[in-house]
């Protein structure tokens, strides 16, 4: 279980968000072109944006050569329990739309909430 003193990541918040793009070499020359973001590669379908500070990340490049028009940014909550944060999601009327799955940071699941928004919450591995 994480240090629930470190206050890299706290439990239930706003911690990463991912935009989703069609063509991730074009997303990526695109954002480091307009606001010198610096990236780091997870393979072909993901980048992570780095911190200004050159600590970390903030967010990522998430390819989906299917979401064109969808748009929107996939916003994560940090999660110190996953399988706790599951059970309260249900139980809050959430519906649970993908996982809980294994990614290189650790594990995460999205979910809709009663409005139809789709957030994400993970946890270190």
């Amino acid at each position: 279980m994480p240090d629930m003193a470190d206050p890299t990541h706290l439990h239930h918040a706003i911690d990463y968000v991912e935009l989703t793009v069609t063509d991730l070499a074009e997303a990526k020359r695109f954002y480091r072109g307009a606001f010198d973001w610096e990236f780091t590669d997870y393979g072909p379908a993901y980048a992570g944006i780095r911190n200004a500070t050159g600590d970390g990340e903030v967010g990522g490049l998430r390819l989906d050569t299917e979401a064109a028009g969808r748009g929107g940014p996939l916003v994560l909550l940090f999660s110190a329990d996953l399988h706790a944060t599951v059970a309260a999601v249900g139980a809050a009327g959430g519906r649970i739309v993908k996982g809980p799955y294994e990614f290189p940071g650790g594990r995460r699941f999205h979910f809709r909430d009663p409005s139809g928004n789709e957030l994400g919450v993970w946890s270190e591995g």
